[in-house]
């Protein structure tokens, strides 16, 4: 990271006249923002790009479709995954398309703009949302890509585990957890977080509403959180280890080779989703 709080990684032989053949993934945060290039002819990581401690994830992307070339190519596709407060998970039993208006009336926030929706045949439902106003702005007229809530990297690791399991996405103020059983998804949110008290007493909350057993429950961690740090040491007072989990997906990642693995997982993780 530099004094900025944002780092890109690029392969000095990527040419931009190839994004006809790369996906972007972009993955705009409660606090971040993110994007990486995907060569999918070579099955490459061509470019990462991260920004922490934003003040407003939504409004940072705005700002970087001005100045930042590399998110104007003409890629072959682009997937915009976002945090958004408006996001309801209804089970397939209980959803159509003609239920969408009904179900987005129970919305946190008073809705702009259309609403989307993101099926999850895998865990058996169907998300429905909308976009925060600045990044619905933002997207008019930028690209016609799919978009998803901001949970859809972190749900593509998720149907790869089959026991049940913790997973908790970090960025530098924030974590997203999500607590699967029997490959049913029981709880999603994301929580932003100022100091160490904050993220022990949100995590408490989670253990004890959602009665987890802490002997027999899996964790597993993405995103900005080190081995030894001040997170995974309070973490480690609940649970008695840590998987960290990388991208599956068979990519070559030589670009990130000096960062950890698990740093990008969920927004890589992009890709697969449909």
């Amino acid at each position: 990271m530099n004094n900025n709080n944002s780092i890109l990684l690029i392969d000095p032989a990527f040419d931009p006249a190839t994004a006809s053949a790369c996906n972007l993934l972009i993955k705009v945060g409660l606090d971040s923002f993110s994007y990486a290039i995907i060569n999918k002819e070579t099955n490459q990581v061509s470019a990462v790009f991260d920004e922490q401690e934003c003040e407003d994830g939504a409004q940072k992307f705005a700002e970087r479709l001005k100045t930042d070339s590399y998110l104007t190519l003409p890629y072959q596709e682009v997937k915009v995954a976002v945090h958004t407060e408006n996001a309801i998970a209804v089970p397939n039993d209980l959803y159509t398309d003609d239920s969408i208006n009904t179900h987005a009336q129970f919305f946190t926030e008073t809705p702009v703009g259309d609403f989307y929706t993101q099926a999850q045949p895998h865990f058996g439902f169907t998300t429905i949302f909308s976009l925060p106003k600045t990044t619905n702005e933002a997207l008019t007229g930028f690209i016609d890509g799919k978009k998803y809530s901001q949970h859809a990297g972190l749900l593509a690791l998720a149907e790869k585990i089959n026991e049940t399991a913790l997973l908790l996405d970090f960025s530098v103020g924030s974590f997203s957890a999500l607590y699967i059983q029997q490959q049913q998804v029981v709880f999603q949110q994301c929580y932003e977080i100022e100091n160490l008290d904050e993220f022990n007493y949100y995590l408490l909350l989670i253990i004890n509403q959602l009665n987890i057993n802490t002997k027999e429950a899996n964790l597993h961690l993405t995103g900005i959180i080190h081995e030894g740090d001040d997170k995974c040491t309070c973490l480690l007072k609940y649970f008695s280890k840590a998987d960290f989990i990388a991208a599956s997906n068979n990519l070559d990642q030589q670009i990130l080779d000096d960062m950890p693995a698990h740093y990008y997982s969920s927004l890589l993780a992009l890709d697969q989703c449909v």
